[in-house]
Order: structure tokens, then C-alpha cells, then sequence
């Protein structure tokens, strides 16, 4: 029998990836496009969610030809996409009535204030997402009251809702299917977790037609086969997971406490914490990992906004230096931070602390401070924010430790911020020699779905370390630095009240 591969779509905040990947953990081929990012105010971000199919489909046509490999060589096609985007569309015509609004769009900013009281802290028990701009349901709220013919559309059943790769999978399938996935649900802020179903109460609340969201599907579940007027063959897609969920799973993480970070313009740090809902709430948030087989795998999740941006600030923003690159040597020239701390707030603080109102603050300065202290502090302050989440994990978890965090994304090639990343959590950090995990987590998804790969283990099984950071502080040294980021936040808290 031929070779068959699966072919994994990795859908981001800013541009499209295609890859194909071997029974190996190969990538035998690649293709990516940006899109346009769409910025009407300085507090609203959205897509032309009409683009993005477009990249989207072209890229998987590019992958196609550049790898030399007919429709037919695909065994399945697994999905990973940017989360809490949001559209409504007509499922007729599958014209939408209005941009996406991106996850990074601050526009209910004020009716969050405006509601938190009454429902802050109910919506995050039942959803597991704090409370904040990001809500996907705030958003079909905004699009229902300001654009003509999305709640009428809805209540009639003429328009539809849902998020980037509930689009993708009607586009694929020619508007056969209207589905999302576990993973993508539950990080909508609308999705019940003590009910695995849309939390209603809300949707009532809010006047949004709950009718027009997608069927939950599992993420290893079937969506359909694609059109055949697309690739001139009907290929099934057996696999959708949200991006940080796909990241965790493509880096083998599915056993109970363990642990993966990403890197990237911010930082979001998951932890694997089993089959048992956590029922705390400490400022992390709880999700579905994912949901194989009808069952559901929970995670916990942290996220800082302005980590990798914060050293591009440095170079961008401050102009201490030239190259982001240039960071780690000057870092790693001075013995310690002389006593300065970089609390990069520039949007507020994200978890555990919620706190919109704070913003970026330096402390600590003396006669004696030097750039080099500047840079340092700056990559410090990457890895205190996710001691935060660990903190906060750790009481959420029922008490679950760490031995080892795995790590992706851009900054983890900085060998200095890695090392103080193992010495600060005093955990060892592996980094993969494949950092593609978002995508790899949505291609193993695609390939359990499908049985391309008998069980996540023969999946996981080429997984491959680049390098390994083991810890060689002092418990000491590791508690006096944390008590000093501690305090330094507390000072950045309420900027803006």
C-alpha cells in the first residue's frame, strides 16, 4: 500500500500555515501566507474572515504541488487554529455579514467593567475563563447589536456563528457542516463546563440566539469530508484542537501534571491536570485540553500578553538594542539584575492577577544600572510570569508538581532564558528539536482520528530533545528574586484607577 500522509492547517492570529507531515513526524512540506490585520480603532482588531478561507485553501494547494502528492496520498486533515476569534455568516451563501472580531480585540472593554460585578465571577465558575474582553460571547453580543441582520439572521436561522476553524470546516466542506470541537468551545467564555454544553443562562442574558452556534464535536471526531470541487477528491477531516491545547498535545503531554510552555509575542503555559474537572479558581484559567473518544482531558492555563513583546520593546520601543538576539549575551554579562525589575504591563496583567488597570513599570533603578541590567530584567521578567501561573496551578491542581516543562516557540532558542526559566521553577526544560508543536498537535489529532496512528504513544514515539536545562540555583536565590518580582507587580497594580 502507497504512503498516505496527513495534512495539518495551523490557522494563527496573523498568517496561515500548510504542512505535511509523515507516519514519522516528518514535515515533508510547508506553505504559509499572512493576512491582513484590520485595525478601525486603537481598541478593535479584526480579519477578513473571507481572506483567510482564501490563504487558507491556497496554501493547501501549494502544499499539495510543492510535495509532489495527489489528493488521494492524504489520509485525514487536522485543523489548529487562533482562538475566541468569532464571526457570523449567512449558511446559505457563506457570505459573512461582518469582519471577525480577533481575540485580541478590545472593544466590550466597558461593558465587561459594567457587567463584572453581577457576573464576573459566575461566568469564569461555570465557562473556566476569566471574565474579560476576550470573550468570544461578548463579541456575538457586539455583531447581534450593532449589525443589521445578524440577530434576526440568527433567530431565523439563516445565519450562523462561530469561531475561525468552525469556518474553515464549513468552507472545507462545502456548507455541509456547521461544527467546533471541544478545545475551541471551551475557550469562548460561553461554553458550560459542569454541563459540556453552551452555558444558556448567559446567551439568554446577553440576546444572543444560542441556536446559530455550532454541534461540539470531539476533537478527534469526523467533520465531514471536503467538497470534491476543491481537491478533486473528498478527503476527511478527523481532527480540530485549539491552538495552545494542539501545542500541549503535539508535545506529548498527556499525562496527568505534565506541563508545556510556549514562547511567542506572549506566553501561555498548560498544564495536563487529568479527567477530573478542577473545581478552584485561583486566576488561571481551566479548559478542555481536549475531548478523544467522548472523554474530556482538562488543562490549566496561564497567559501573559507582552513576554517575547516585551524584549521587541527593547529594541523597537527603547532602543537598547539592535537585534532581539543581542538580549541573551547582554544578559549573560552582568552576574545578576542589580536589584531591577521589569514588570512589562503594557496591556494590563493577564493571569493571575486581572488586573487591565496596571501598566509597564521598571523598579529598582540605581547610579549603578547599565542596559545590560535592562536586558536581563527584561527576559527575567518571561519567566516570573510563569511562575505566576504555576503558583497558581499548583493550589488549582490539588497540589500537582512539576519535574519537567517542555518548551516551543521562538524565545525558547535562548539558551540564557531557558536556563533561568529550569533555575527559577527548578524544574528541567526540554526543548524539542521540532518546535512546530501547534501544528504537530493538530496533525496527531487528525491521525488518531483517522487511525493513521494506532495510539497517541506511536504518535508521540519520534518526538526528539534538542536540549535539556537542568536547575542550579539556590532555593534561596530562587525565593529572594520571586519576592522581589512579587512586590514590584503589586506596585504596577491600578496604574489607571
Amino acid at each position: 500500500m502507497a504512503q498516505k500522509y496527513i495534512l495539518a492547517i495551523d490557522e494563527g492570529t496573523t498568517g496561515t500555515r500548510a504542512v505535511i507531515i509523515d507516519k514519522d513526524s516528518n514535515i515533508k512540506a510547508q506553505a504559509y501566507s499572512e493576512f491582513a490585520q484590520l485595525t478601525p480603532a486603537p481598541d478593535k482588531t479584526e480579519h477578513n474572515a473571507s481572506e483567510i478561507w482564501d490563504k487558507t485553501y491556497a496554501m493547501m494547494k501549494k502544499v499539495l504541488q510543492e510535495s509532489d502528492l495527489k489528493p488521494t496520498d492524504i489520509q485525514s486533515i487536522g485543523i489548529t487554529n487562533q482562538r475566541c476569534t468569532r464571526l457570523a455568516w449567512n449558511k446559505e451563501t457563506g457570505k459573512p455579514l461582518y469582519n471577525a472580531l480577533v481575540w485580541q480585540d478590545m472593544r466590550n472593554a466597558d461593558l465587561v467593567a459594567k457587567l463584572a460585578p453581577a457576573w464576573g465571577e459566575k461566568v469564569y465558575k461555570h465557562t473556566g475563563w476569566a471574565f474579560g474582553p476576550i470573550y468570544s460571547s461578548l463579541g456575538l453580543n457586539w455583531l447581534c447589536e450593532n449589525v443589521p441582520g445578524v440577530r434576526s439572521g440568527a433567530e431565523s436561522g439563516d445565519v450562523v456563528f462561530g469561531t475561525i476553524d468552525c469556518w474553515l470546516v464549513y468552507n472545507l466542506t462545502g456548507g455541509k457542516v456547521h461544527a467546533t470541537s471541544a478545545s475551541n468551545a471551551t475557550v469562548n467564555g460561553m461554553y458550560d463546563l459542569y454541563t459540556d454544553d453552551w452555558y444558556k443562562e448567559w446567551f439568554d442574558f446577553l440576546n444572543v440566539p444560542v441556536k446559530a452556534m455550532p454541534k461540539v464535536l470531539d476533537d478527534d471526531g469526523f467533520y465531514g469530508v471536503t467538497d470534491p470541487k476543491l481537491f478533486g477528491a473528498e478527503i476527511p477531516i478527523t481532527g480540530n484542537i485549539g491552538d495552545q491545547q494542539a501545542g500541549l498535545f503535539g508535545q506529548g503531554c498527556i499525562k496527568l501534571g505534565e506541563v508545556k510552555c510556549t514562547h511567542g509575542t506572549g506566553t501561555f503555559l498548560n498544564m495536563n491536570v487529568g479527567d477530573k474537572l478542577p473545581e478552584s479558581r485561583r486566576g488561571t484559567n481551566v479548559l478542555i485540553a481536549w475531548r478523544m473518544k467522548g472523554k474530556n482531558t482538562y488543562t490549566l492555563e496561564g497567559y501573559a500578553s507582552v513576554t517575547g513583546s516585551a524584549v521587541q520593546w527593547l529594541r523597537d520601543g527603547a532602543e537598547l538594542i539592535q537585534k532581539s538576539s543581542e538580549s541573551e549575551p547582554l544578559a549573560a554579562s552582568v552576574a545578576d539584575n542589580g536589584g531591577v525589575y521589569f514588570v512589562p504591563a503594557m496591556t494590563g496583567l493577564s493571569a493571575p492577577w486581572w488586573d487591565f488597570s496596571a501598566r509597564g513599570m521598571i523598579i529598582g533603578i540605581t547610579r549603578g544600572t547599565s542596559r545590560a541590567h535592562l536586558a536581563r530584567a527584561t527576559l527575567e521578567s518571561i519567566v516570573y510570569q510563569t511562575k505566576d501561573f504555576l503558583q497558581s496551578m499548583k493550589e488549582d491542581s490539588g497540589g500537582v508538581e512539576i519535574g519537567t516543562m517542555k518548551v516551543d516557540g521562538g524565545a525558547v532558542r535562548n539558551d540564557w532564558l531557558m536556563q533561568f526559566q529550569s533555575d527559577l521553577l527548578n524544574a528541567d526544560v526540554v526543548r524539542p528539536v521540532n518546535p512546530e508543536a501547534t501544528v504537530m498537535g493538530a496533525a496527531y489529532m487528525s491521525g488518531l482520528g483517522s487511525g493513521y496512528w494506532s495510539s497517541p504513544e506511536e504518535a508521540f514515539s519520534n518526538l526528539k530533545v534538542e536540549k535539556a536545562f537542568q536547575p542550579k540555583m539556590s532555593e534561596d536565590e530562587r525565593n529572594k528574586l520571586y519576592a522581589g518580582w512579587t512586590k514590584a507587580v503589586h506596585h504596577a497594580m491600578g496604574w489607571l484607577k
